[in-house]
């Protein structure tokens, strides 16, 4: 059965960033399941599939096709239940919907303050224009006022993962000794920093940095196989 794996990318095809789709990569990793991942650029996904989604991810496995990062891990869970679990039960789908709604809330609003002009300078010249006009209407202002309160979320972040920090002091993952997809949640948050910004958030002796460091280093190496910008 072929699995094809929709994702983002800006005019380098060899650097995918969105922070859903780096959960579904890992998630499939996880899974132990082949996969292609087909990047794409924000101007080609109206036309993916049909117009199946206006969003990526997007899962096609053999005739099926998912979208939404959760709803295809919860799909991957239940087509592939002899495969290593991504949720180790119902507790683990109520912790996953939590941290989904920390990482939405808390991390993504602070990353995209910081990383939003160097995610405009990755896109080609019609993603520019898009990404442009499509992010001012939702902010109400430019991208670069939004981007000069970057310096101010790189300074108080560490601060917004001090919950994650009090919990590293227990386990090495948040699905205790080994991942979830809860990890792989804000996994995907941090990556997407790291890709289009070299964003590095955490001091030398941070315990959510070494966790990073140890989500980097899962499935043979995957997230490091793009390099920080």
């Amino acid at each position: 059965m072929s699995r094809i794996l929709y994702s983002l990318c800006g005019a380098d095809s060899e650097r995918p960033f969105s922070p859903h789709c780096w959960k579904v990569v890992m998630a499939l990793d996880h899974k132990g399941l082949e996969f292609t991942e087909l990047p794409g650029p924000f101007t080609a996904i109206p036309s993916l599939e049909n117009g199946f989604s206006k969003t990526v991810p997007v899962l096609r496995d053999g005739d099926l096709l998912v979208r939404d990062s959760f709803d295809i891990a919860l799909y991957l869970e239940e087509a592939y239940p002899d495969r290593p679990s991504l949720f180790g039960g119902e507790g683990g789908k109520a912790l996953a919907r939590f941290v989904e709604g920390f990482s939405q809330t808390v991390l993504h609003p602070a990353i995209t303050k910081m990383a939003l002009l160097s995610i405009h300078g990755m896109l080609a010249d019609k993603d520019q224009a898009y990404f442009r006009a499509s992010r001012e209407a939702r902010f109400g202002k430019t991208l670069e006022e939004v981007a000069a309160e970057a310096e101010a979320e790189k300074a108080a972040f560490p601060a917004k993962v001090e919950p994650l920090r009090h919990m590293l002091k227990f386990q090495p993952y948040f699905g205790g000794e080994t991942p979830l997809f809860a990890d792989y949640i804000v996994f995907g948050a941090f990556q997407w920093g790291r890709i289009t910004a070299g964003l590095s958030l955490f001091a030398e002796d941070d315990p959510v940095g070494h966790w990073f460091d140890r989500c980097l280093d899962l499935f043979n190496a995957r997230g490091r196989t793009v390099t920080p910008a």
